[in-house]
């Protein structure tokens, strides 16, 4: 039988890290997504997400994000892309790091977001797994920016940012659900990328290289 990878080549993508497997949400994952969103992402009324998902009744919450994974797969092109990335710690489902561009041929822009489980959180995980994506984007798919963005009391995710070297990019007032929210841009380039120690490790990405046409 033909490798899905073969058929859809972001499916061939994992970066190793020296403690976490990243590579696209498959469907069998969606079950360990749901248990890790319901697990619990944050405070109770202090949702960090432009889009309250996380705020869903439990019968919501499920089949909300499964249609969120395959929108990303569905509406997947050369010129606008995100690609949702699964992150492992061993057995261990931890949540969701995500990757994106728009005319990225031409702009070399990437942006990213991503969600962890309450129980990971305060671990270095979402610094890891953000070093792990970024740094794929810089030396592999030729990015030579990487935007993201939190809103200005979300702390702990401007803190990952400042840690890696993103520069502050401007703040801008949004509407993030029913609320009015001032939200903090930040930028990298591969000058100012404050390096992790350790070298990480990338599959599958000249298969998604040649599918995005690079």
């Amino acid at each position: 039988m033909t490798p899905l990878a073969d058929i859809w080549p972001p499916f061939g993508l994992t970066l190793t890290t020296p403690r976490l497997t990243i590579r696209p949400v498959f469907d069998d994952d969606i079950p360990a997504a749901v248990a890790a969103a319901r697990s619990g992402v944050h405070e109770p009324g202090k949702s960090p997400f432009s889009t309250p998902w996380t705020d869903l009744a439990a019968d919501e919450l499920a089949p909300n994000m499964a249609q969120w994974y395959w929108r990303c797969r569905a509406n997947f092109t050369e010129d606008s892309w995100t690609l949702l990335l699964a992150v492992w710690h061993e057995d261990d489902f931890l949540g969701v790091q995500d990757i994106g561009a728009k005319n990225f041929k031409t702009l070399k822009t990437v942006s990213t977001g991503s969600w962890l489980k309450q129980s990971a959180q305060g671990q270095g995980f979402g610094k890891e797994m953000r070093a792990a994506v970024v740094s794929f984007a810089f030396d592999d798919l030729g990015a030579e920016v990487a935007e993201s963005e939190a809103a200005s009391w979300n702390q702990q995710s401007l803190g990952v940012s400042t840690s890696l070297g993103y520069e502050p990019n401007g703040i801008f007032r949004d509407g993030w659900g029913d609320k009015v929210q001032e939200v903090q841009k930040v930028r990298l380039t591969p000058e100012t990328f404050k390096r992790p120690n350790w070298t990480l490790k990338v599959q599958g990405h000249e298969e998604l290289r040649t599918y995005l046409k690079l």
